[in-house]
């Protein structure tokens, strides 16, 4: 029996009098556009269809037991994480900007926590923006400051690395001033941003 898999989940999918895996990934495509989804990985008998095997592999009939398997997106699961994000921001920035004065108090262990979570914050931003860019219809307004997110990020770069420097350097000063000055209006750049998406 030809079996589906959305997200890791077994889903009953009729087929319509598809006979290779291109029609099924068509009409599986098609399905997606229709509910605001979009596949970022498709494997097919455990193999991963890439940009490169596509062709190939969508030639191919279907077998009795063909297992297809997606991973999907949704509009909607980018809205929610972009919602979390925001919150997100909103307390990191609290916290940087309490970071001179956790400082001088000693609470350095705290400091680097926030400062592992601001980053990992990033990252996990980018992907979901770079999830978001598979919506262009919803998300390709979203501005920071009025920027894209790209150039918002080429600008804030040189800070996060001169704020690596002043942590591999131990300058409590510059560490203080880089998170209050120019990391908290930044993140509460992005949070705004993302609350109004």
């Amino acid at each position: 029996m030809i079996s589906f898999y959305i997200n890791g989940e077994a889903v009953e999918i009729q087929l319509e009098g598809e006979e290779t895996i291109g029609d099924v990934l068509k009409s599986f495509e098609m399905t997606c556009e229709e509910n605001a989804a979009a596949v970022i990985g498709i494997t097919v008998d455990g193999t991963t269809i890439t940009a490169d095997t596509f062709d190939s592999e969508a030639g191919k009939a279907l077998g009795p037991d063909t297992k297809f398997e997606f991973s999907v997106v949704t509009r909607d699961s980018i809205k929610q994480s972009f919602e979390a994000l925001a919150q997100l921001f909103s307390e990191l920035s609290e916290q940087m900007e309490n970071v001179p004065v956790a400082l001088q108090s000693g609470k350095n262990k705290e400091v680097s926590e926030s400062i592992k979570k601001v980053a990992d914050s990033i990252d996990n931003f980018c992907h979901i923006a770079a999830l978001a860019s598979l919506f262009p219809q919803d998300f390709s307004n979203t501005k920071i400051e009025g920027k894209d997110f790209s150039d918002f990020f080429q600008e804030f770069s040189p800070v996060l690395v001169d704020f690596e420097q002043a942590l591999s350097n131990n300058d409590t000063v510059l560490i203080g001033d880089l998170s209050e000055y120019e990391i908290c209006p930044r993140l509460k750049a992005i949070s705004t941003a993302l609350s109004q998406v």
